[in-house]
């Protein structure tokens, strides 16, 4: 079979050159476009060479439609507005897309949901294989355990992270959710402070912790009367993003236009 040809948004950035790096040691892709955001100093320089690899013959333009000209799958991990843009674009083009982006609003994800009638776009808060594994647990085990068992969130994150309860933690609130039969947007408490009284039952809680240099962390807590059941997932490395992401493009070229998510990419 040919090889997938993928672009990186964001070349630039920290995850756009471990995208970068990651699609070079990986069997079956090649990098066949990059972008990075006009003005940025990465214009103009190979990819390759941003990314600590050597020259790939790939510049990173300012132009985000080289993403989607003469390549299969665009990989997007830089922020709601450049994403949903790039999304349209995808649209345009008829172009696969893995958006690995956080802090979405509703309207971004409309915007994802409305784009992908057109084309085929994987779409994750945590493109980890072990976190996506978690979400899948954690549904089941939210279904199986009875409402006794209170569900508390606890994630923490690195001193520069923007946006809390991190796009992971929704999404495993969004697995609960599902399991128990509720939707989260009624069932989250996403911050306590002061005399809040008594734990409402059946909700969701969520705590945000950050500091230092912590790539991430999450733990799903089923607490009950006499048992506590705590599922945790830790990062040590930003690279598990990458081969995620790359997976999920690899599985993405040549689907039909839709929504997906890791699930899908990894037959969950």
């Amino acid at each position: 079979m040919a090889d997938v040809r993928l672009a990186i948004a964001g070349a630039g950035g920290r995850m756009g050159r471990m995208l970068v790096a990651e699609i070079d040691r990986t069997p079956g892709a090649v990098l066949a476009a990059a972008s990075a955001s006009p003005g940025s100093a990465a214009v103009g320089r190979d990819a390759g060479e941003l990314a600590g690899i050597g020259d790939r013959g790939v510049v990173a333009a300012a132009d985000p439609g080289v993403l989607f000209a003469g390549t299969d799958v665009a990989i997007d991990f830089t922020n709601p507005a450049a994403s949903i843009a790039h999304a349209a674009l995808a649209a345009a083009a008829g172009k696969g897309l893995v958006v690995g982006t956080t802090g979405l609003t509703p309207a971004d994800r409309a915007a994802l949901a409305a784009a992908a009638e057109r084309a085929p776009i994987v779409f994750a808060p945590n493109m980890s294989l072990g976190v996506n594994v978690l979400m899948g647990l954690v549904e089941r085990v939210a279904r199986t355990l009875d409402p006794a068992y209170d569900i508390e969130i606890v994630e923490m994150h690195h001193r520069h992270k923007v946006d809390a309860p991190s796009g992971t933690a929704l999404g495993l609130g969004e697995a609960a959710a599902r399991g128990r039969g509720v939707r989260l947007d009624e069932a989250a408490v996403r911050s306590r402070d002061g005399h809040t009284g008594a734990r409402v039952a059946g909700t969701i809680g969520f705590a945000a912790l950050r500091g230092g240099d912590v790539v991430g962390d999450h733990t799903v807590v089923f607490a009950a009367g006499g048992e506590r059941l705590e599922l945790t997932h830790r990062a040590s490395s930003r690279e598990i993003y990458a081969r995620g992401a790359v997976r999920a493009a690899l599985w993405l070229a040549g689907r039909r236009p839709g929504l997906y998510g890791m699930k899908d990419v990894l037959g969950l």
